[in-house]
């Protein structure tokens, strides 16, 4: 049976007391018969006490469940736990395995009821003051954020953070850094175009030398983490509406949002963007001017959401139609392989099931799916599916462009009537049974004007993706490998042959 010494310390600081002088007090209460016993030092420098994911705690802990150990002594109580149902369950566990408990500091042990109550009193009083501690700090990053300052994180690329003071209060804002500006200005509008995925964002800035001024270079996700940041925005109503659909919390009214600061999302350390609910995030607009218009920072999150990374799916450069071609038999993607010589003195390349080569669980297709006969089959279906939708777009736009105006319209008369019920509200025209029907209709009045606004939306990412089929139409016979890649990316979703060798292609469009 052990004795065993335990000290934590949670962070540095100048009068905090260190975790070696803790076990110091904890030797001097040792008992003078106890003291040839064995006795193991357990030490948690930089751990919280707000829970148990210690290492020394659980080390601890499992010779107690051991039945290793006699006595745990501590310097403070709050060394052990600062949570008060944490704190119960480690005292019902050390009194079941019979092991007491002693604070250095505090003069009693759990071997006699009144210290055992003592001790519960104590916890009472040291998770008390812990969720205060957590109240206050809630409290005051909540002011901090309806005050417009900086909530802090990682520091954008782009901005430096310079001294100012707001309200009379001492803080640091965003000031945006004119190089690094122009640069950020470049990939928002490059990844705004049609077709430009996130990898081929990435080879046009290398391709072209635009590496971040830092330093470092630019991945995928590095590009992709900015192209969804607000602070870059020149946050007008429209951006105001965008996070109100996804039922963000607006930190700053919708008069604030003129076009011209930027804006922070901040809050759940673990939000899922993939997820229509974004309820654990707020939206706060800073003092920063924005760098990048709004409709063309909205673009390029309607791109995001669609997840339209062209250039990520398998590229294989000995066909523009890898990545697309799969066995029906397994499900597995087929990659092309240069075969032998043949009589004529060609090189011809077939496309093989990875089933069947790498997995060893299928025997593919029983004829050879030669690519260049795949490649032309699939070229000539593409030609005619981009003739019927160039036909089929003309009149979808037209029916489009005479709905947007329509929603407009009807946007205009639900804003008009918010006029009128505000003004007749402010006016004190209503009595408490009326104020509250006042306040569902207005409710309903600014859901069906966001609803509007979703649909509009959504027919101009139609009409952008019109666009996209009429600029493929103009070009696609005269198309080189990189267009053609880019073209079956966007049209086909796959291209699946049997094992008798015939094809079926399945278009996204």
């Amino acid at each position: 049976m052990a004795i065993i010494l335990y000290a934590r310390k949670s962070v540095e600081r100048e009068n905090s007391i260190s975790c070696e002088t803790q076990l110091e007090y904890c030797r001097s209460v040792i008992k003078p018969d106890e003291r040839d016993e064995k006795i193991i030092t357990f030490v948690d420098n930089g751990f919280s006490g707000g829970n148990v994911n210690r290492d020394g705690f659980q080390k601890m802990m499992k010779l107690v469940r051991q039945g290793k150990v006699k006595k745990v002594i501590v310097y403070k109580l709050d060394r052990i736990s600062r949570s008060l149902s944490d704190f119960v369950n480690i005292l019902q566990e050390f009194k079941e395995h019979k092991v007491e408990f002693v604070s250095s500091q505090e003069s009693f042990d759990t071997s006699s009821p009144y210290g055992e109550m003592i001790v519960k009193l104590l916890m009472v009083f040291a998770e008390f003051e812990r969720t205060s501690i957590i109240n206050r700090v809630t409290q005051a990053y909540a002011h901090r954020s309806e005050m417009g300052f900086y909530m802090g994180g990682r520091q954008p690329y782009g901005f430096e953070l310079v001294p100012t003071v707001i309200h009379n209060v001492k803080t640091k804002k965003l000031n945006p850094i004119p190089a690094e500006v122009e640069e950020v200005r470049y990939i928002f509008e490059v990844y705004a175009q049609e077709s430009v995925s996130l990898r081929r964002l990435l080879d046009i800035l290398v391709a072209e030398g635009k590496q971040p001024l830092n330093g470092s270079s630019w991945t995928t996700a590095k590009l992709s983490t900015l192209l969804k940041n607000p602070i870059y925005v020149k946050a007008d109503s429209d951006v105001y509406d965008y996070y109100d659909r996804h039922g963000v919390q607006m930190v700053t009214d919708v008069s604030m949002f003129t076009g011209e600061n930027g804006a922070q999302l901040y809050g759940h350390t673990k939000h899922d963007p993939s997820s229509p609910d974004w309820s654990d995030m707020k939206l706060v607009l800073l003092t920063h001017p924005g760098i990048v218009d709004s409709d063309i920072w909205l673009r390029c999150q309607r791109k995001l959401e669609k997840n339209r990374q062209i250039g990520n799916s398998v590229s294989n450069p000995t066909s523009w139609l890898a990545g697309k071609v799969v066995c029906e038999k397994c499900g597995h993607t087929m990659t092309t392989i240069k075969g032998k010589i043949n009589k004529s003195g060609e090189i011809r390349r077939y496309f093989n099931c990875t089933g069947r080569s790498h997995k060893k669980t299928c025997t593919g297709p029983k004829v050879t799916i030669y690519a260049e006969d795949l490649e032309n089959m699939v070229y000539e279906c593409i030609s005619a599916k981009l003739a019927d939708l160039k036909e089929m777009n003309r009149t979808t736009r037209k029916g489009d462009t005479a709905e947007v105006n329509e929603l407009k319209l009807k946007i205009k008369a639900i804003e008009k009537s918010e006029k009128q019920l505000l003004d007749t509200m402010l006016a004190g025209g209503f009595n408490d049974d009326l104020l509250a029907l006042a306040n569902q209709k207005a409710t309903q009045l600014k859901r069906d004007r966001l609803a509007l606004y979703e649909r509009i939306e959504d027919l101009k990412s139609r009409d952008d993706e019109t666009n996209v089929v009429v600029n493929l139409a103009k070009s696609w016979r005269t198309a080189d490998y990189k267009r053609k890649k880019a073209v079956a990316m966007i049209m086909i979703h796959k291209i699946v042959i049997s094992e008798d060798g015939s094809t079926k292609v399945l278009w996204n469009i």
